[in-house]
């Protein structure tokens, strides 16, 4: 133990004899009792689990969260966790044992106390604010001081996440008979971060052992790199760095999905409340799907969300203008619109209307050489017709792109496909077809099931 953790840990010892002197144990051991609550059983579920957690600050980031309300942290995290993580470190991450209250008084998912326990008067403490289990880092602890606070733990049911963060902590946690493992992808003796050390030191543990990656994650396809070697993943920061807190919690767990085709607010509202990030709505004339620009207004007022506004060949003005008056948050063209066209779009579209340009693709993909765009559409192409086909492409041409942080990828995608869609690699993944009944009627079950396979990992 150096650098960093040393100096946490040296500062650990000062703030405990403050809280100590502050809140003596016996004025409340006596009134402590087990929890009702298992972590392991909560992380035990066929799917992949989350442990959500309310961070405000870190020592690598400083602030995250400024804006720290827990009614909104515990609205975005508690339709999809396994457990809530609470931070009560009060110097390096600004947590509280109030915050660790406040929550276990709200949810009915276990919580988590995350701090840096180094004495049992910390544990005897994590479960007077009602947490359910706590963490014990074997960068911090030797073998002895480990199992003093793990038994005292067990006397009052409360889970342990063990955590390690190299091979050498790991041949501990089997000795010592860990059955929730956390793999710290962070090292905390100079804070770097390596999603590697996940798929490096998951082999290594107990098979019985329930193992979860922490740190370093951040978007959904580092969840899909990892879910191969964890049965969960603790994430804090990517998600407290958010403005919109709720959709980068869906944009985590599913991955960015668009939903297209909408023709009614019902249909708004069904796609708002599922996993999706968008919801497009086809200014095509020739489309079964077409809407009116009044159509639209009514469903955008109606139900507030991420719209993405579909056009072909039209008047760049009348683009804009409804760009601006339905506050797209993008608008596709799927016509035969060019460089010219676009810069000329550009410049009249709000400055935070993203611009995506449709290609169709056939036996090869077409050319993704249109700087100006902020994401690249890729369709199936069938004779002249790109979009609205409800076939797909081979995907393993995607292979030819490194990066796919602008990719878009549409074609027949369903909840049968969305697996494979999701492996590609594309940044955002646009459905259609693939959820309706018929055209332009969106199917509830189908987009359920949708959601569904995409949370299968």
């Amino acid at each position: 133990m150096e650098n960093v953790l040393q100096k946490i840990v040296a500062d650990k010892k000062i703030e405990l004899e403050a809280l100590k002197q502050a809140r003596p144990l016996q004025s409340f051991i006596d009134t402590l009792t087990p929890s009702e609550k298992s972590l392991y059983q909560a992380l035990s579920q066929p799917q992949a689990g989350y442990i959500f957690e309310c961070k405000k600050a870190s020592p690598s980031k400083g602030l995250i969260r400024a804006h720290f309300d827990l009614d909104e942290i515990l609205a975005a995290y508690t339709p999809y966790a396994s457990a809530i993580s609470v931070l009560t470190d009060k110097k390096y991450f600004q947590g509280s044992y109030d915050y660790l209250r406040y929550v276990t008084d709200r949810v009915s998912q276990p919580v988590l106390n995350k701090d840096f326990f180094i004495d049992p008067y910390q544990v005897y403490l994590a479960r007077y604010y009602n947490a359910d289990a706590i963490l014990l880092m074997l960068s911090v602890l030797d073998d002895q001081q480990y199992k003093e606070l793990a038994s005292l733990a067990e006397r009052y049911r409360l889970d342990v996440l063990t955590e390690v963060s190299n091979e050498e902590e790991a041949a501990r946690a089997n000795r010592l008979g860990a059955k929730i493992i956390g793999i710290n992808n962070r090292n905390l003796r100079d804070l770097s971060t390596d999603l590697s050390a996940t798929g490096r030191l998951a082999p290594l543990l107990n098979k019985d052992a329930l193992i979860i990656s922490e740190s370093g994650i951040y978007t959904h396809q580092d969840v899909l790199q990892l879910a191969p070697f964890a049965d969960g993943f603790l994430v804090g920061s990517a998600l407290m760095a958010q403005q919109d807190l709720s959709q980068a919690v869906k944009n985590l767990v599913f991955g960015q999905i668009k939903i297209c085709g909408i023709t009614t607010a019902e249909y708004a509202a069904v796609v708002r409340a599922s996993g999706a990030c968008y919801a497009g709505l086809i200014f095509a004339e020739k489309s079964p799907r077409a809407i009116t620009a009044e159509q639209a207004k009514a469903i955008v007022s109606q139900v507030p969300f991420n719209y993405v506004g579909v056009f072909v060949n039209e008047q760049p003005e009348k683009v804009a203008e409804l760009a601006d008056a339905l506050n797209l948050s993008a608008v596709q063209l799927h016509g035969q619109e060019d460089s010219d066209y676009i810069q000329t779009l550009r410049k009249l579209l709000p400055e935070d209307c993203e611009l995506w340009k449709a290609q169709g693709v056939s036996d090869s993909l077409p050319p993704l050489n249109m700087a100006e765009v902020d994401r690249h559409l890729l369709d199936c192409q069938v004779r002249d017709q790109f979009g609205g086909t409800g076939t797909s492409f081979n995907w393993a041409l995607l292979n030819e792109i490194k990066d796919k942080s602008r990719l878009v990828l549409a074609g027949g995608l369903s909840a049968e496909n969305i697996k494979e869609a999701a492996a590609t690699g594309a940044a955002i993944l646009d459905v259609n077809s693939g959820v309706e009944s018929a055209p332009g009627r969106k199917d509830a079950d189908k987009i359920t099931e949708l959601f569904k396979q995409l949370r299968d990992y």
